[in-house]
């Protein structure tokens, strides 16, 4: 079995307001090979101590690298724009939207990082039953 490890990385990413503005931002993701279908996004803007988190699915991440995928709270596509290969997320809860633009390519070797640990179709037999029924008791 491969390890077992958290994966993690920070990179910057672009809060798009409007054509002309966007805001910079660092994003943490972060892969537990115990939880294989997540990815934790955490979004700070830079220079504030308040982050948001968000979790998204590794297949959805995979997929809008490819293409436009996902429905409702979460969308991910991929934009070519001067040469620079990004990828767009967009969260959409139901205060408010928010478009953000990240480097595809960090998010690629990020994603075949967590192939790695945990490839895909190989999801079920990571999953924590225990763990997992234990906090739906807890939480219920």
């Amino acid at each position: 079995m491969k390890s077992l490890k958290t994966l993690i990385r920070g990179l910057s990413v672009q809060l798009v307001v409007s054509h002309e503005m966007s805001l910079c931002m660092s994003m943490r993701l972060q892969y537990e090979p115990s939880d294989p279908h997540a990815v934790r996004a955490a979004f700070t803007v830079v220079g504030s101590d308040e982050t948001v988190e968000w979790i998204i699915g590794r297949d959805l991440l995979a997929d809008g690298l490819e293409g436009p995928a996902g429905e409702g709270d979460i969308r991910v596509w991929p934009a070519e724009e001067h040469d620079v290969s990004d990828l767009y997320i967009l969260l959409n809860p139901p205060d408010g939207t928010a478009l953000l633009k990240a480097p595809a390519r960090e998010i690629k070797t990020f994603l075949q990082e967590t192939e790695a640990a945990v490839p895909r179709g190989a999801e079920p037999g990571h999953i924590d039953l225990d763990a997992w029924l234990t906090q739906l008791i807890a939480e219920g």
